[in-house]
């Protein structure tokens, strides 16, 4: 499938070709605090099928709990995040934020992982209220 997407600011766009059934929700405990939310919801694809068409991402390198090095791409001038990639010398794969991309609508997450990691309350997020607009819950 075929997707473009860009930050919040618009300063970088990108497109890419990616597999719709292959979109996940990550609770690793690294997405829920580079997210600022409880999981961060992603799709891959691969070198040559992403194309940055504008704009210069910045980098930040954060090693895992896995030992492997991660290359966290976002906007510098809105911070939004836009995909991490590993750096080592293997076969490059881009794990594209899906609230970055265009398409988002059409990308159903299929499978959830590191859910070793996820806030209990995630499992039962359709028993809670829900309204079409912000309400004013502030205190």
């Amino acid at each position: 499938m075929k997707i473009d997407g860009r930050c919040h600011c618009g300063f970088i766009t990108f497109e890419a070709e990616i597999d719709p059934e292959k979109v996940w929700l990550c609770h690793c405990t690294d997405c829920q605090t580079l997210s600022g939310s409880a999981f961060r919801a992603v799709t891959s694809t691969r070198k040559g099928a992403f194309t940055l068409l504008s704009g210069e991402v910045k980098t930040y390198g954060k090693t895992g709990s896995s030992g492997a090095r991660r290359c966290h791409a976002f906007c510098p001038e809105c911070g939004s995040p836009i995909y991490s990639t590993s750096e080592s010398d293997g076969p490059k794969v881009y794990n594209l934020r899906v609230g970055t991309i265009r398409q988002r609508w059409e990308l159903a997450p299929r499978a959830q992982i590191w859910c070793r990691s996820a806030l209990p309350w995630t499992t039962d997020i359709k028993t809670q209220q829900r309204f079409e607009i912000e309400p004013d819950l502030r205190l």
